[in-house]
């Protein structure tokens, strides 16, 4: 197992993205290349970053990419509120049990 499958930052963040690719299934087709695309691409970034950041040699690199995950966190976070205010999402939609296996 590599040292980021270990955190429960990644673990959980891996989790959202599954949860958002399922929501975004649902988004009208004509979002696939607009917020659908922005949303799971941000999402992505969070778990992808971390473990690059995990997997580099100093302190500051690390830092980095932290930096990075808290940006794409921030992304998230907007895009999903655009969802529900779109009345693409509910409000709890993202809050259900992990989808992973």
């Amino acid at each position: 197992m590599r040292p980021h499958e270990k955190l429960q930052t990644w673990i959980d963040s891996v989790d959202l993205v599954l949860n958002i690719h399922k929501a975004a299934d649902r988004f009208p087709k004509e979002e696939k290349f607009g917020l659908t695309s922005q949303i799971r691409r941000a999402a992505v970034s969070i778990p992808a970053n971390t473990a690059e950041g995990v997997a580099r040699y100093s302190s500051k690199e690390f830092a980095h990419f932290v930096s990075i995950v808290q940006g794409s966190a921030s992304e998230v976070e907007t895009e999903l509120i655009i969802a529900y205010r779109r009345r693409l999402l509910k409000r709890d939609s993202l809050l259900k049990a992990p989808c992973g296996p």
